[in-house]
């Protein structure tokens, strides 16, 4: 059993389609790895045992009978601390909430559970998701899997640790300006960014409700494609024969490749030249539009998050991490005028940079130009601090401007991914590109397929 801790989603699935695994076995192996585990309060905010295995039987039952209501039905999985659950505590890393229960699910943690999906718990995360570094010293900090001294990346940090540290197959978070990605990334793991809109947000706790979504943490694209299709309530992508033969790639060259540190720019020319040698055609991209866009998220992002958080926050600031108070603060100078306007302009650049990406298949970029830093240098040196969580989010955030769909995938270089972005609404196609490119770091695949010299850019 203790080899059911290594798959993912997809497999677990097919396992309870076949009658070799059952879901209440299964759920039960999950339960003693997360309760036995030394790194468990760091990694979950709560477990919801009977609910786990309440659920676990009844899709025991439904398998028993050839009724499963999903591929995924009887699959357990977490959730981040920002998803209403019934009657189970929800704060958002926050100690502003503590002790907030709320009555109902999420609308998305409800219609996942209708198919069958087992919710094991609620995982911790960046105070009020305002962060993409994954640091929290007011309720806890998840480690990374690659270096116990750094932060995992957030904001969706115990949803990635829980299933790189195989206390889950998938955990569910939330993105606004990279919180799944950034996370998924430095744990060598796939992190979907939905659409806008796509997936509902109701009964999710709120950051900046213009740019937040859902999103998967999994191992692998096709379990991300699944439970895209569960959270959505759509038909799942058919990845079937997906190939990079004659595609065309853009490689964004503003702001994306500038200042990237050495492993993650090794990690990433290593990436475009096997997709180069898988069959694609990789060009070199200026987008003026997107330093543009990047100078806007000020008045965007923080006067949105003040806006909604303004009374929260003032009412109690000493419950806060002096540095995501001090960045939600920012948001008290920006005025109604510059608001609008930010978002009339963003608007405009949307349509110039989709116009500009309309004849690639997808845009390709490192997911984050860092590593993960250092949990004690970050606590200790706030210049370092600000420097490193804005580069955190930095290539994540320009998806999130664009209001585009985009996903990392984990290269052979620890910690580093690799980013394909596309025009919002697009994740069938999004998630079949991902599928071609995901096998290139496969560990025979250098042997097999890599004669070429590594493409080189600008």
């Amino acid at each position: 059993m203790l080899e059911w801790l290594k798959m993912g989603v997809a497999d677990l699935g097919r396992g309870i389609e076949a009658g070799a695994i059952d879901p209440v076995a299964l759920t039960e192996t999950y339960l003693t790895a997360i309760e036995g585990h030394s790194l468990r309060d760091r990694i979950y905010s709560a477990i919801t045992r009977e609910r786990a295995l309440a659920e676990a039987a009844a899709a025991s039952e439904r398998a028993r009978l050839g009724l499963r209501l999903s591929p995924l039905d009887g699959v357990p999985i977490s959730w981040k601390d920002l998803f209403d659950s019934a009657g189970v505590v929800t704060e958002a890393g926050s100690a502003l909430l503590k002790g907030r229960v709320p009555q109902e699910d999420a609308e998305v943690l409800s219609n996942a559970t209708a198919m069958g999906l087992i919710c094991l718990g609620k995982t911790h995360m960046s105070e009020l998701a305002f962060s993409g570094l994954g640091l929290n010293p007011i309720t806890a900090t998840p480690p990374c899997v690659n270096d116990a001294g750094a932060v995992p990346g957030g904001s969706s940090s115990g949803a990635a640790t829980s299933v790189a540290f195989d206390l889950a197959p998938a955990g569910i978070g939330s993105d606004t300006g990279g919180s799944v990605r950034i996370p998924a990334a430095w744990n060598d793991l796939v992190g979907l960014k939905t659409t806008p809109g796509r997936i509902s947000c109701k009964g999710v706790v709120p950051l900046c409700r213009s740019f937040d979504t859902i999103g998967p943490i999994t191992r692998t694209v096709e379990d991300a494609a699944l439970l895209f299709a569960m959270l959505d309530g759509s038909a799942p992508v058919d990845l079937r024969g997906a190939s990079l033969a004659g595609k065309r790639f853009a490689v964004l060259e503003t702001i994306a490749l500038e200042g990237v540190r050495e492993a993650p720019m090794a990690g990433f020319e290593r990436a475009i030249h096997r997709i180069e040698v898988a069959g694609a055609s990789l060009e070199f991209i200026q987008a003026p539009e997107i330093a543009e866009a990047m100078s806007l998220t000020a008045p965007l992002y923080t006067a949105e998050a003040y806006g909604e958080w303004k009374d929260i926050i003032e009412a109690a600031p000493d419950k806060m991490f002096d540095q995501i108070l001090e960045r939600f603060r920012a948001g008290a100078t920006i005025t109604g005028p510059d608001y609008v306007a930010a978002w009339q302009r963003l608007h405009e650049l949307r349509e110039i940079w989709e116009a500009r990406i309309a004849n690639y298949d997808a845009v390709v970029l490192p997911t984050a130009p860092i590593l993960p830093p250092n949990v004690e240098r970050l606590m200790t040196d706030q210049d370092y601090y600000i420097t490193e969580n804005l580069l955190a989010l930095r290539n994540t955030r320009i998806g999130n401007l664009m209001g585009s769909a985009g996903i990392t995938l984990p290269t052979d270089v620890p910690s580093c991914g690799v980013m394909l972005l596309v025009k919002g609404g697009d994740e069938a196609r999004l998630l079949r590109l991902a599928a071609a490119v995901e096998p290139l770091f496969h560990a025979d695949y250098a042997s097999r397929h890599l004669t070429k010299p590594a493409t080189s850019g600008a």
